[in-house]
């Protein structure tokens, strides 16, 4: 996965993200979560397509991201927790149907952290982060 997640990069993205809005990292670090998510399901489970998607979707939801990025926070940097924070405040314009907007607004920051740690090559903190995405409270 790491040969996957280097070659396509524009190394001069992320210094003109990060002084701006940083929403387009949200939507860069929603398709590094999908993408991570739906082969990791079908790495791990063999099933009906149906059921792939109601997995994929329950790991990806607004309210499950939010829960992952609260328990992950206190671990962060203080250059991730800036980057959580800015995100979060970005106040995009419109929300899911299905979320509440606090559960929203977090999703966008723990998508936005995923593509800053994208862009910034901190591939092996990405993984981690994405595995844990994939771990339920027990």
């Amino acid at each position: 996965m790491e040969q996957f997640l280097t070659e396509f990069k524009d190394k001069n993205l992320l210094p003109k993200l990060l002084q701006t809005n940083l929403l387009p990292l949200a939507f860069l670090g929603d398709s590094l979560h999908t993408f991570y998510v739906r082969n990791k399901i079908l790495n791990d489970y063999n099933e009906k397509m149906k059921n792939y998607h109601q997995k994929a979707s329950y790991y990806c939801k607004a309210s499950f991201q939010s829960k992952v990025l609260n328990k992950i926070y206190e671990n962060l940097t203080e250059k991730e927790k800036e980057i959580v924070r800015r995100a979060r405040n970005a106040k995009p314009k419109h929300t899911a149907k299905n979320a509440t907007t606090k559960d929203y607004f977090m999703a966008t920051a723990f998508e936005a952290l995923l593509g800053y740690l994208y862009l910034d090559n901190q591939i092996e903190r990405l993984e981690k982060i994405l595995k844990l995405s994939m771990e339920e409270d027990k």
